[in-house]
Formats: C-alpha cells, sequence, structure tokens
C-alpha cells in the first residue's frame, strides 16, 4: 500500500465513481481501476461494491476512508513543512463553507489571503450545513470550515475562531411597498408573500419565528438554492430575509436592503482541525485571525455586521 492508491481511492469516494476520479485525476479509468483493485488485494478485502457502472462503499471501504484521510493529510503535513521554509511558495488550503457566507465572510477572507500568499490556492467546498462543515473538518475531508450558528460557536473536536457576527436584514424589490433607507418593522411583514430557504438554516429558522409568533405572511417560494433568492426577489416573487451578508451584492444589483426591528444575529466562526495543519491552512488561520480583529488593511465587517475577536474554542 502506498500514499497515490489511497488518493486515488478518497478520489473515487469524493468523486462518487471511478470515471469522474479519473477526470479530476486527469487518469485514464483503467489506471485508476487498476490501482483501486491493487489496493484491495494489499488489504485483503473488496472496497466497493460494483454495480453496473455505479460504485458503493463496503463495510471495509467506509472503515478506510477516515485512516486514509489521515494518512493523506500527514503526507500533506510533510510536505507543507518544506513549503513552510519556502515562505509558502505554493500549496492548497481547502475551505468547507456553507452558502450565504461564501459570500462573506469568505470572499473578503480569501481576497486578502491570496494577496498575502499569491502562490497559495484556494479550495471551496460546498456544505449545507454547519454539522456537514464541521464533519468534513473533523474527517480530514477538509482543513477549515467556515460556519454559521445561532449562538456563540461551542462544539468538540474543532477548534473555533470567531469571525463576526451577522445580522438579519430585508431584500425587497426596488418598487415595492417598502421605502430605502427606512427599517423595517417585523409586523410590516404581515400579509407579505416570503421566499425562504430551506429548513435548518439560519434565515429560515428566523422567519418560523416571526410566523410562530404570530406573523400572519405567506410563504411564496421555498428554494434549497439560496444563488435563487435575490433574482426571485427582483423578479417580484415576494421578499426575503436574509443575512447582511448579502448586502453589498443586493444593492449593487438594484434591490433594497433594509434593516428589521427587531432583528437576530448568527455567528460566523472559522473551525479547523485539532491536529497539526498544513502551512497553507495555518497562514489562513493565521490571515482570519487578523481580519477578525480589523488588523487585515483590506478588512470590511460591512453595515449591520460586527467584527468578533476572541481565542479558540
Amino acid at each position: 500500500m502506498d500514499v497515490r492508491q489511497l488518493e486515488y481511492f478518497l478520489a473515487v469516494v469524493d468523486h462518487g465513481g471511478v470515471n469522474r476520479a479519473a477526470s479530476a485525476l486527469y487518469l485514464s479509468q483503467p489506471s485508476l481501476s487498476q490501482a483501486v483493485r491493487a489496493l484491495e488485494r494489499d488489504l485483503g478485502s473488496d472496497l466497493f461494491h460494483r454495480i453496473g457502472r455505479r460504485v458503493v462503499l463496503t463495510g471495509a471501504g467506509r472503515a478506510l476512508v477516515e485512516p486514509a484521510r489521515e494518512a493523506v493529510r500527514a503526507l500533506e503535513l510533510a510536505r507543507s513543512a518544506v513549503e513552510s521554509v519556502r515562505e509558502l511558495r505554493g500549496g492548497r488550503v481547502d475551505v468547507a463553507v456553507l452558502p450565504t457566507q461564501a459570500i462573506e465572510p469568505l470572499t473578503g477572507l480569501v481576497a486578502g489571503f491570496t494577496r498575502r500568499h499569491p502562490e497559495v490556492s484556494v479550495s471551496v467546498r460546498s456544505a449545507l450545513t454547519t454539522r456537514d462543515a464541521v464533519e468534513m473538518v473533523r474527517t480530514g475531508a477538509c482543513e477549515l470550515g467556515v460556519v454559521a450558528t445561532s449562538e456563540p460557536f461551542a462544539r468538540t473536536g474543532v477548534r473555533a475562531h470567531p469571525l463576526v457576527r451577522q445580522s438579519f436584514v430585508l431584500l425587497a424589490p426596488p418598487d415595492g411597498p417598502f421605502s430605502a433607507g427606512e427599517p423595517v418593522r417585523a409586523q410590516r411583514l404581515e400579509g407579505q408573500r416570503l421566499i425562504v430557504g430551506q429548513h435548518g438554516s439560519g434565515m429560515r429558522r428566523f422567519v418560523d419565528e416571526l410566523v410562530a409568533g404570530g406573523l400572519d405572511a405567506r410563504v411564496a417560494v421555498e428554494s434549497e438554492h439560496r444563488v435563487s433568492l435575490l433574482p426571485l426577489v427582483l423578479g417580484g416573487a415576494g421578499i426575503a430575509v436574509v443575512t447582511d451578508a448579502w448586502r453589498d451584492l443586493a444593492e449593487r444589483a438594484g434591490a433594497l436592503v433594509l434593516d428589521l426591528e427587531p432583528t437576530g444575529h448568527l455567528y460566523v466562526s472559522l473551525v479547523s482541525r485539532r491536529g497539526p495543519l498544513t502551512a497553507a491552512a495555518e497562514a489562513f488561520v493565521a490571515h482570519a485571525v487578523d481580519w477578525s480583529a480589523g488588523a487585515d488593511p483590506g478588512h470590511a465587517g460591512g453595515p449591520g455586521s460586527d467584527v468578533l475577536t476572541g481565542g479558540s474554542g
């Protein structure tokens, strides 16, 4: 067994099949299949059930995933130790992030980081929930994650670095029922058509709490694709409660972004593995800590956003 075989095995797992994994690795499908078969012979156990063109992990395959990630990450750490001597001339950092936080603060964080370390690439991985992002970090699928919670983040298994507190705001079309610059009290949402995200998101939870408190508003559109919220608002389908991470993008697109009274908040944190990090990930964490403290020259918390400072949890 060698690390390259483990990398090939994980590629099949992460890409959901041999053909897609081979394409991502720029290998021929037969070469990749042969490498996986060789790994299975070395281990004395099948790692996948072959069902037509599909592959499904066996019990042995599931047991191998986390140790394989640890082994691959250990090799990356060894390479990273050499790279750090060369002042991060190369390397990559993987970040799992929730959809809204991929707008902000991740955009600002990545922009500042790439200015500091232009030869390090950043790979942004999608996570639908905070639990998904934390699990990706805990198991080693990603070294870092950006999460949002209704209370300050506190969870075992990972380190947390507080970044920013985002308040909820209202997205409305410019020709809608609200005036630019005027805060909107929650009662004025009575009778309005609402566009909401999926259950489990902080934005959806805020709306559900308003409805549970007696607000008579109709859910006109429920979308799992948060990138559709702004176009739906501008198209006249309704209004949407989002976090102020959307403010700059929405205002540039022509939507009204209005403060809500009262509002709620999400606490955004960068999470990292508790074990050693690659030099690139360490540099990203250091940059994020500077950003959260306002030390980064390109830092901007944005209106309605509060910068958080504090140690790791």
